[in-house]
C-alpha cells in the first residue's frame, strides 16, 4: 500500500555496521530512520544520545524519526533537532509542560508527535490534537525491542482514529512494538499509517530487503 509509511528502528541495527545496514534499509525502500532515546529513568534501558541522530544524518538523507523515552525531554528537543532529527515525538506520562514541549518542536522546525504508554488511555490526549503531526501509540511496553504486540492496542488506535476525525486532525497515528506482518494489517486496519519496525527489518532471516519487502505487501 502506497499510504504505509515505514520507519526502521535502528535499535535492532547491527552497529558494528551501522551504516552499512542503514544503507540496505534506505536501498529497500524504508520511509524513515527510527531512534529510541531512553535514559535509564523514563523506561529501564539506556540507548542513543543527539550523537547518533548525527551519525544517522551524516549517512542518510532519509528522515530521521527520533522518540524521546527520557525525563524532562524539554530540555534536549532543541539538541536533537540540531543534530538532524525530522520527527520528535515525546510522551504524555510524566511530562506536565507538555503542550509547551510540543509547541517548541515545531518552533524548530521539526514535526511534532505524542506518545502513549500501553497503559495511558486515548483519552489523555484530546486536548493535545491541535498541537501535534503525529500520534505515537506504543504497542508494547518500552524499553526494549523484540517484544510482542499488545493486542488491546488495536481497540485504543481505533479510539484515536474516531478523535481525529472528530477534530478534523490530519495528524497521522504511529505505532511501535511488535510490528511484523501479521500485526502490522491490524494496526493498518484499526488507522495506523506509520509503522515502527525494529526486528522485522533488521532481524529478517533472509536480510533487510527481504524485511521491508514482506511490510510493504503484508496489506493487501
Amino acid at each position: 500500500m502506497d499510504d504505509i509509511i515505514l520507519s526502521a528502528s535502528i535499535l535492532s541495527a547491527d552497529f558494528a555496521h551501522l551504516a552499512n545496514e542503514i544503507a540496505q534499509a534506505e536501498a529497500a525502500g524504508v520511509d524513515w530512520l527510527h531512534i529510541d532515546v531512553m535514559d535509564g529513568h523514563f523506561v529501564p534501558n539506556i540507548t542513543m544520545g543527539p550523537f547518533i541522530v548525527e551519525t544517522c544524518r551524516r549517512v542518510s538523507s532519509l528522515p530521521l524519526d527520533v522518540h524521546l523515552m527520557i525525563e524532562k525531554p524539554e530540555r534536549y528537543v532543541e539538541a536533537f533537532i540540531r543534530a538532524g532529527a525530522n520527527y520528535v515525538s515525546v510522551h504524555v506520562e510524566g511530562n506536565p509542560n507538555i503542550h509547551r514541549t510540543l509547541q517548541t518542536i515545531r518552533s524548530l522546525g521539526a514535526k511534532a508527535g505524542i506518545v502513549l504508554n500501553p497503559g495511558t488511555p486515548a483519552c489523555a490526549i484530546s486536548a493535545l490534537l491541535p498541537a501535534v503531526d503525529f500520534i505515537l501509540v506504543m504497542t508494547v511496553n518500552p524499553g526494549y525491542s523484540g517484544q510482542s504486540f499488545l493486542p488491546e492496542s488495536v481497540a485504543k488506535i481505533s479510539e484515536i482514529k474516531m478523535m481525529l476525525e472528530q477534530y478534523h486532525s490530519t495528524a497521522l497515528i504511529q505505532v511501535d512494538g511488535g510490528i511484523n506482518t501479521e500485526t502490522l494489517p491490524l494496526a493498518y486496519q484499526a488507522g495506523a499509517r506509520i509503522f515502527v519496525a525494529a526486528t522485522a527489518i533488521f532481524k529478517h532471516p533472509q536480510g533487510i530487503q527481504e524485511g521491508v519487502k514482506s511490510l510493504r505487501t503484508a496489506v493487501k
